[in-house]
């Protein structure tokens, strides 16, 4: 592990004495500060963690319920043309965030975490705002854009939640940060549907002089920015975790000479990022089970709100909102109560491949449960969907744990930066692919094989399997030991 090669190098770098050619970093501080801690596990660094990374999901969703609305009071399009500005509006950030995430991720490694966080929560605070008081549809894009662009925190957290933790507690780091982003998509669309158009539904608490009035989808942003600006002052207590050294010249060869270091400089994970072949083989695996939770998530809620004879459950908005809750809840249990043991018992690798066979079997049950009602019908796709979202998790932190660890620190950003690029675009593709196959799939109803929505099921554990497929030798090469 990554971690365990870490600290064992940093007893190399004295204070003086001999060891005064070098220049201590934060990075080292910190390492110092996981050796006090002796084994216990970093809440308040990782309540940071936490709360940095809600504060930065909130704004991808909190638009979706409202964003018919929107576009139809910007009146930029007729009716029957606003599901098309819709999902330019909806994929702006996606889009930003593609073309600037391997930027912050680099720059995450030159000039530290702490930094990178700092700004893109800053961003938030700003350009949400802004969209929130967007009276032209041109600025509506332009801002959402903006976000996703500056918007970097994703690369630098999870690097950052892997280097505050001790190695036993690096599954834990990289859990906290797959909750928090899981729990604010699940809590940015609740609050955009019930704080959007404040003056219609609370006209007892909003006048329509007010700004809101003029604004109408002003509060939402403007609660999330909220949250954000206070997690930006908490950011003032965040410590730093890269590490900046400078060696005099002659303190190389004696640095050099060292096997540890020695063996540190010429691993694999030294090479080119393009060079490492555990971390390319692990970006695969993550690339397809990337496309296949996003799919999930779209086909979920269009399947369970259609009507039964389009092979749907004939849920409300409500409803479905409710399952969206639960699994949510049962989510955060399961991170913080048991993925613990699960990891130290099974291991990133097969922790993840058990729970995407799982995920496979427990997919093939939701084309049944049309012929299910009532009671029966909200156990099994309460249970499913919750064990469901839990199998993700442990698929996503499992692969990202193998990830972080198959890199060196100093190249930590840039790698989750090149990673968070390739999901936003199978995060962009995701939605249209499950779309139009969910509206092919509603046309075959009649069809003797895999009729309706058995395909959808069907293709979603086809690309979940291809996923797990990835995971074995010969395609998934696990990092190197530190002292390899």
């Amino acid at each position: 592990m990554m971690g365990s090669s870490e600290e064992a190098a940093a007893p190399l770098l004295p204070a003086g004495g001999a060891g005064a050619g070098v220049v201590r970093g934060p990075g080292c501080v910190q390492e110092r500060r996981k050796a006090r801690r002796g084994g216990r596990i970093p809440y308040v660094e990782l309540f940071f963690v936490a709360v940095t990374t809600l504060a930065s999901s909130l704004p991808i969703t909190c638009l979706f319920p409202f964003l018919y609305f929107m576009i139809r009071d910007l009146q930029v399009a007729q009716r029957e043309d606003i599901g098309y500005y819709a999902g330019f509006l909806g994929a702006s950030y996606m889009v930003g965030r593609s073309f600037a995430a391997i930027f912050w991720g680099v720059v995450a490694d030159r000039i530290g975490r702490k930094p990178v966080i700092v700004f893109s929560i800053l961003s938030v605070v700003i350009f949400n705002t802004l969209f929130g008081l967007s009276t032209k549809y041109w600025m509506a894009l332009t801002t959402r854009f903006v976000l996703g662009a500056l918007n970097g925190l994703l690369a630098p957290i999870k690097a950052y939640s892997i280097e505050v933790c001790q190695t036993e507690h690096q599954a834990l780091g990289l859990s906290i940060v797959s909750t928090a982003w899981g729990l604010g998509l699940i809590v940015g669309p609740a609050l955009g549907g019930y704080l959007a158009q404040p003056v219609e539904k609370y006209p007892h608490v909003f006048s329509r002089e007010s700004i809101f009035g003029r604004f109408p989808y002003l509060l939402p942003c403007l609660g999330v920015s909220f949250f954000a600006a206070i997690v930006l002052i908490s950011c003032i207590w965040l410590p730093e975790t890269i590490h900046r050294h400078e060696f005099l010249h002659k303190d190389i060869k004696r640095i050099k000479g060292l096997s540890l270091q020695q063996a540190y400089g010429d691993s694999p994970r030294k090479k080119s990022l393009f060079q490492n072949w555990p971390w390319m083989s692990t970006m695969i695996s993550y690339c397809f089970f990337g496309l296949h939770d996003t799919a999930y998530s779209e086909i979920l809620s269009l399947w369970a709100v259609s009507d039964r004879k389009y092979g749907g459950l004939s849920f409300s908005t409500e409803d479905i909102g409710g399952v969206l809750a639960v699994a949510g809840a049962s989510l955060l249990a399961y991170q913080l109560i048991i993925y613990h043991w699960v990891h130290k018992f099974l291991g990133p690798i097969m922790s993840l491949r058990i729970a995407s066979a799982l995920s496979i079997l427990i997919l093939s049950t939701y084309p049944f449960m049309t012929n299910l009602s009532g009671t029966k019908l909200s156990f099994a796709f309460y249970s499913a969907a919750m064990m469901k979202s839990v199998l993700a998790i442990t698929i996503s932190t499992g692969i990202c744990l193998l990830q972080n660890n198959a890199v060196l620190q100093e190249q930590r950003g840039t790698a989750n930066g090149v990673s968070t690029t390739a999901m936003s675009f199978f995060k962009a593709v995701a939605p249209v692919g499950a779309g139009v196959l969910f509206s092919w799939a509603q046309k075959r109803q009649d069809a003797m094989l895999f009729p309706g929505d058995q395909v959808v099921f069907l293709m979603l554990n086809l690309v979940e399997l291809i996923g797990l497929i990835f995971t074995f030798e010969p395609f998934m090469v696990l990092p190197p030991a530190p002292d390899a």
